[in-house]
């Protein structure tokens, strides 16, 4: 599945980090930059890869946020939905993106410009509601604000 550049770029990986399972959070991120995503057929060719059950790969894989099972859009919105977020808002923080963007967590909207997620903690509990646009910290935010948020990332602007 890697090409000729990308096995050589995996050779040196697996060089750097030879000890036991040192490699494997390097080699997820590099098969994630590669592929886009790490779907089932990347988990289970780089398990083969990596000679180690598939099982213990995706607890892996599925125990670090950083890590995608799908392909996301350019721009990963990630709703936190741990109690201090919870209790001030983010259930109706979640609802307004479901309903501005037409789709739910896990989606991608048609034009591959936003992927949604929900999250249980990303760590910004001083800042709830707190949300995150791929990785940037937004919080206390209020659904104007995230509109004014969404109109300028439909612009191409980072910024509100």
């Amino acid at each position: 599945m890697f090409d000729k550049a990308d096995e050589a770029r995996f050779k040196e990986t697996l060089e750097e980090f030879s000890e036991g399972t040192s490699r494997v959070l390097p080699v997820l991120h590099f098969a994630q930059e590669v592929f886009g995503a790490i779907t089932p057929e990347v988990e289970t060719y780089l398990a083969e890869r990596l000679d180690m059950p598939i099982a213990r790969l995706h607890e892996v894989l599925t125990f670090y946020h950083l890590y995608r099972e799908y392909p996301h859009g350019s721009y990963t919105l990630t709703v936190c939905n741990n109690l201090s977020c919870h209790l001030l808002g983010s259930e109706g923080l979640l609802e307004h993106l479901e309903k501005c963007l037409g789709i739910g967590p896990g989606e991608t909207t048609g034009d591959g410009l936003f992927t949604l997620e929900v999250s249980e903690c990303i760590g910004a509990c001083h800042q709830a509601p707190a949300f995150q646009v791929n990785g940037h910290f937004y919080g206390p935010v209020t659904l104007a604000e995230v509109d004014l948020l969404l109109k300028s990332l439909r612009e191409g602007r980072e910024e509100v």
